[in-house]
């Protein structure tokens, strides 16, 4: 029998697992070139799982070139394509390296187990519509005002922004978000500030800062894959808590506070993250009243909570509702920005706001990842936002955000089946769309993509119980015409499949009634 070994109770899919473990039995040789593996069937039987599961797993590594299937032989391995990469050097005269090559793929220190961020950016052609991200489009950059702006700064402060700077963040720049904080009902000083690369190094600063391996951490699922790359890489245990999606076009009601309180109760966690507004890739919002029970529920458990507000500034219909920081009377928060989804993604500058302590200890450990944030990026930025730019450009494009919104909610009514359901949001990048059930969204990609259009399955945002029948529209960076044209098409291929499915199902009544 094959030494393979999966874990139920792991974030990590099954299938993906299995994948895994074999890959690495052939990276390490104990799979060979000609070497039978067992039947999808038999194996499933020898591991307790799903044939499908089985079956995922071999289709992934026959896609990669390392098994091959015969009909009436079985399954075979048939080399590692990473190994075809890592062909041995030639012999040297000893100023080269050695007799052979280092067989890198063996020193890797974990298997990383999806690729599911990198989905979030591919590559769109130009004739396509892509419904795939949520991110500002780059054509409302404002490049001129930019320049103008790090012209200034690099005339006045040119030598102090080039040379090594503070970890903890520009002063300037940190008296500017501070500024940005108040005016949210946030109360906070310097040394509750830590300006970072990003929400991304934000995470990974707490994951280093407060997570060992094997600790507790409740997430919402779905999620952004973003998070669950880090905390997958810390070995973590991550468990989801459902985000409820209401069905029937309403507005969807956001984290289940119920089922929170019970894993709270059953699991000892040592933190909780969260995207209280327009939540990536839901679009869900808590409402003043959930925030207030989570904090309460929170309080009366000890468990802190991260705060991702990258979204919050997108609000397009409605009043601004106040954050978790500005509501936090236990010091329980720790509240993640950043000017990525508002400005300019790539400068990837944010920041953190917390307990003085927490501020203190994700500065050492930030100092030994990257010492400090680029000084020129935060010093245009200080400058950007001192100018009056930043308030204007965001404005600006709120204002486009919400007629592509509308337009893609107009679309979504006039197009889809009615069996077909969508989040109601209020802002944000994203919609989320639950198919009829028996759909999977990763098979509709395939036919819609030959018709020009793409977007996001949602089972790339789930780490526990995917729901194969769901995906995310990303809105902002496309214009009304596409979107609705995008939809026409999504909508008709839709429809066309759930005739089928319905002839099909008709057929088969008719057979069982023949046949009785």
């Amino acid at each position: 029998m094959l030494p393979l070994h999966l874990q139920n109770e792991s974030h990590i899919p099954l299938y993906v697992q299995l994948r895994d473990q074999l890959r690495a039995l052939v990276h390490a040789g104990d799979l060979r070139a000609g070497d039978r593996i067992p039947a999808s069937r038999e194996l499933a039987v020898q591991l307790g799982v799903h044939r499908t599961t089985v079956a995922n797993a071999y289709a992934e590594l026959e896609s990669e070139g390392l098994i091959q299937g015969h009909v009436g032989r079985g399954t075979f391995i048939c080399g590692t394509t990473m190994a075809r990469q890592f062909t041995p050097l030639p012999k040297t005269n000893g100023h080269g390296n050695g007799v052979g090559g280092v067989r890198w793929e063996a020193l890797f220190a974990d298997e990383r187990a999806d690729e599911s961020l990198s989905r979030l950016m591919p590559e769109v052609p130009d004739d396509a519509i892509g419904f795939v991200t949520a991110r500002p489009p780059d054509d409302f950059f404002p490049v001129n005002e930019f320049r103008r702006c790090c012209n200034s700064v690099l005339s006045t402060d040119g030598k102090r922004v080039l040379q090594f700077g503070s970890t903890e963040g520009y002063e300037p720049l940190k008296r500017v978000i501070l500024g940005l904080l108040r005016d949210e009902g946030i109360t906070a000083r310097s040394e509750h500030l830590l300006i970072t690369d990003g929400c991304q190094q934000a995470l990974d600063l707490i994951c280093k800062a407060f997570l060992r391996p094997g600790d507790t951490v409740l997430m919402e699922n779905p999620a952004y894959p973003g998070a669950i790359a880090i905390f997958a890489a810390a070995r973590v245990r991550c468990i989801g808590v459902p985000v409820e999606v209401q069905a029937g076009r309403a507005e969807a009601p956001g984290l289940d506070l119920n089922a929170l309180e019970s894993l709270l109760a059953q699991n000892r966690v040592k933190l909780l993250l969260i995207t209280p507004d327009f939540q990536n890739p839901t679009g869900t919002s808590l409402t003043l009243e959930q925030r207030r029970k989570l904090l309460e529920i929170l309080a009366r458990h000890q468990v802190p909570v991260v705060e991702d507000r990258i979204y919050a500034r997108l609000r397009v219909r409605g009043a601004p509702l106040p954050s978790l920081k500005a509501l936090d009377r236990n010091g329980l928060v720790i509240s993640i920005d950043s000017f990525s989804k508002v400005a300019f993604p790539g400068l990837r500058v944010g920041w953190c706001v917390g307990p003085e302590n927490v501020i203190e200890r994700l500065r050492l450990v930030k100092q030994t990842t990257d010492l400090h944030t680029d000084q020129l990026a935060q010093a245009s930025m200080a400058e950007f936002v001192r100018r009056g730019h930043m308030s204007r450009h965001l404005a600006k494009c709120k204002k486009v955000y919400a007629r592509r919104l509308e337009a893609l909610e107009n679309a979504l009514e006039k197009y889809m089946p009615e069996e077909t359901n969508w989040t109601k949001v209020d802002g944000g990048m994203a919609v989320w769309v639950t198919l009829p059930a028996g759909f999977d969204a990763g098979e509709l990609l395939i036919h819609v993509r030959e018709r020009g259009v793409l977007f996001v399955p949602g089972k790339y945002f789930f780490f526990q119980n995917p729901q194969l029948n769901t995906l995310r529209l990303g809105f902002a960076s496309l214009e009304e015409k596409k979107i609705a044209k995008g939809i026409e098409t999504l909508g008709a291929l839709i429809g066309s499949e759930l005739r089928k499915k319905q002839r099909g199902a008709r057929h088969f009544d008719s057979g069982r009634v023949a046949l009785i």
